[in-house]
């Protein structure tokens, strides 16, 4: 059972988030164990339970949190830009997602068994986020793209936000991957998160 005030409540969930970020950094998503997080912060694995009842949980609120911290971002190029030329959006947007590593490679990952072994109340906290990023980019395309018409503001996002399930794949690249594509005998270009999100942002706009 959770106790203490809201704020303690919620200091709590973020330091079981903040540990799993951590562990994040240098495991894999099938090597974090509630045991694991525990093991970094000051809650036995059983405490942990009061706050999160599944691993699925916690990586949940990490999305969630990377999802909020990306939007903070599109809030600011909203909020801080006069009107933009197709180019400098795209380049404003792709400096955004430069930014968010964590959050390519939460969305590189299964996101059907995060959300199918969640309980519905932080699904929908998740979604809300979600839907708070599709929000503030149609906002941003209709500030400075105003002859985008509705439809193809619509097929820009979705187009736009499948794609941004492949960007970490593509741009962070073990040393042991290169060698399978050399032996491979495959050529593979290298590039960055920037490069491909804004050569996608053009495209997408028309430039």
């Amino acid at each position: 059972m959770r106790k203490g005030t809201p704020e303690q409540i919620a200091q709590k969930r973020e330091e079981i988030i903040n540990a799993c970020e951590h562990l994040y950094h240098t495991m894999s998503f099938r090597e974090i164990t509630l045991k694991e997080i525990g093991k970094i912060t000051s809650f036995s694995r059983p405490t942990i339970y009061n706050y999160f009842e599944t691993k699925e949980e916690i990586f949940l609120a990490l999305f969630k949190r990377e999802y909020d911290l990306w939007n903070n971002q599109l809030a600011a190029i909203l909020d801080q830009n006069g009107q933009l030329t197709k180019t400098q959006l795209a380049d404003k947007i792709a400096q955004s997602l430069a930014e968010r590593q964590q959050l390519l490679k939460l969305l590189s990952m299964n996101n059907f068994d995060m959300e199918a072994n969640s309980r519905q109340e932080l699904l929908t906290s998740f979604k809300q986020s979600y839907g708070r990023s599709l929000h503030l980019m149609s906002m941003l395309l209709e500030k400075h793209c105003p002859e985008m018409s509705g439809k193809e503001i619509r097929d820009f996002l979705y187009t736009f936000f499948p794609f941004m399930f492949g960007i970490y794949p593509y741009t962070a690249v073990t040393e042991k991957q290169k060698v399978a594509m050399e032996k491979a005998g495959v050529s593979y270009e290298y590039y960055t998160v920037y490069e491909l999100t804004y050569s996608c942002l053009i495209r997408l706009l028309g430039q």
